[in-house]
């Protein structure tokens, strides 16, 4: 669809980007009324699919700097725009991938790659913030199972340019080469634009213009054609435009004063930390069943493969909530079963419910992640969405840690996670449904999302959270206007 329709006040199909709401106008004339939920302070909403592509492509990386990179730099997404921080990163992936081949030692080796599996995190976040905010409402799943089927193809394929290239340093030169060669493709504006949701957000109209004007050029349409709508893209721009209005920032603390926004977010966090740890024990249980050395390899990308044509087939026609409760309630049914009947259980049993952990817990992280990027609002998406990823690797370190330990405390382990997996099973009654809805532009967008009910008997019809946010929150808001 032309980005042009996305302005259509009165347009009835669905607009061409994920704005949660329509661009806010001022009224010409006192007798004329507010527009429905317009943003109160300020420019709104552009043009903006699968899980977050970091977690698959950064396996060969440490979980720590991952982490590190999540938790340090979560602020960049926010401020700096998607594009500045996809191209920093891919610049130092580049060059921390080259000074790999080149390590002399050990240490400096480690050191390396902690710092390279940040900075490839960072690149693929940004990459997957962009393609979610380019994206309308009925396509961001398809297109970001896409990206994640991608990404398992590459770890496919992994196994096989190792064993022809026969030497580690000849193989990180290849993947350095390779970043460089994305680099020089997606360096360019034309072709890896900022996102125009995010520079509207953040009062960047002129920047936005440009970029939306080329989408319109490409497109074949004309912006100042208003001949099917009542005010055109020119005119909608134009009167965010008046006034030369400065950019405005937001950090992840504004969070702090969001009623609903914060727990979502806490509650995906857990999830994905849940999703990301509890998959150890089912390793665990899996082990003696499949001693191969590379077949666990291969069968974890195969479930992954799974759990994202799982989610595409299910996602959308039931609902994230329902789906994600889905996921979290069979990953802690199977650990549960594993934790308390491993000794008694044939075989071919305890086979089947490590396979069946382990599709459902990574269904659970690909969910969060999707989840996650599409209740945070776009002024703190970056930051909200490298949190919940960071939780994520958190909880894979669970596993490199209990080696350490030489797997003294395994079981106790497997108690805690199986616990955490029957707590956040409740915690996910309390999310909002975001399925077939425009993504939050601002905090009190995020924060007017509401609890659906799981079932589909009133699928259009917006119920008030289970813990509803204080009346500050809405003051100034008439029930019409929500």
């Amino acid at each position: 669809m032309p980005p042009s329709r996305a302005w259509g006040p009165r347009e009835p199909r669905a607009p061409a980007c994920s704005c949660a709401t329509p661009i806010p106008r001022p009224a010409p004339a006192p007798a004329r009324a507010p527009r429905p939920h317009a943003t109160a302070p300020g420019p709104a909403h552009a043009a903006g699919s699968t899980r977050c592509p970091a977690p698959a492509s950064c396996k060969a990386r440490s979980p720590s700097g991952t982490l590190c990179v999540e938790m340090a730099g979560r602020s960049r997404w926010s401020r700096f725009g998607r594009r500045a921080v996809f191209v920093a990163s891919l610049v130092l992936t580049t060059g921390l991938g080259a000074s790999e081949a080149l390590a002399a030692s050990f240490p400096t080796l480690l050191v390396l790659r902690l710092l390279h599996g940040g900075t490839l995190a960072g690149a693929l976040l940004a990459l997957y913030l962009a393609r979610l905010e380019l994206c309308d409402p009925p396509h961001r799943l398809a297109f970001s199972v896409g990206a994640g089927l991608f990404s398992v193809a590459g770890t496919l394929l992994l196994p096989g340019l190792a064993a022809l290239v026969q030497d580690w340093r000849l193989l990180q030169g290849l993947g350095a080469l390779m970043s460089g060669l994305l680099l020089l493709f997606w360096g360019f504006p034309a072709l890896f634009p900022e996102s125009p949701c995010w520079l509207l957000a953040t009062g960047q109209v002129a920047r936005a213009r440009k970029i939306l004007w080329r989408f319109a050029e490409a497109s074949g349409v004309d912006p100042e054609d208003s001949s099917l709508e009542e005010n055109s893209l020119a005119t909608e721009l134009a009167m965010l435009s008046a006034g030369s209005p400065q950019p405005r920032y937001h950090s992840l603390l504004g969070l702090l004063r969001t009623q609903v926004t914060w727990r979502n977010g806490l509650i995906l966090g857990f999830s994905s930390l849940v999703g990301g740890g509890i998959r150890a024990s089912f390793r665990r249980s899996l082990a003696p069943q499949v001693p191969t050395f590379y077949l666990p390899y291969f069968l974890e990308a195969g479930l992954e493969a799974a759990a994202l044509v799982f989610l595409l087939l299910t996602a959308d026609c039931c609902g994230r909530r329902p789906v994600l409760l889905l996921g979290t309630m069979v990953t802690g049914l199977a650990s549960l079963l594993l934790l308390a009947g491993a000794q008694y259980l044939p075989g071919w049993t305890v086979l089947f419910l490590s396979v069946l952990g382990l599709l459902a817990s990574r269904a659970v992280s690909a969910l969060s992640s999707l989840f996650a990027a599409e209740v945070f609002p776009t002024v703190i998406r970056g930051a909200g969405l490298g949190l919940v990823l960071g939780a994520g690797f958190l909880g894979q370190a669970a596993g490199p840690l209990d080696t350490l330990h030489g797997r003294q405390g395994f079981f106790l382990q497997q108690v805690v996670f199986a616990s955490l997996a029957v707590l956040a099973l409740l915690c996910v009654l309390l999310l909002p449904e975001s399925r077939s809805r425009g993504l939050p532009q601002s905090l009190q967008d995020a924060d007017r999302l509401r609890r659906s009910p799981l079932l589909r008997g009133c699928p259009r019809q917006d119920h008030l959270p289970l813990l509803p946010p204080s009346n500050s929150c809405w003051a100034g808001h008439t029930p019409e206007q929500h």
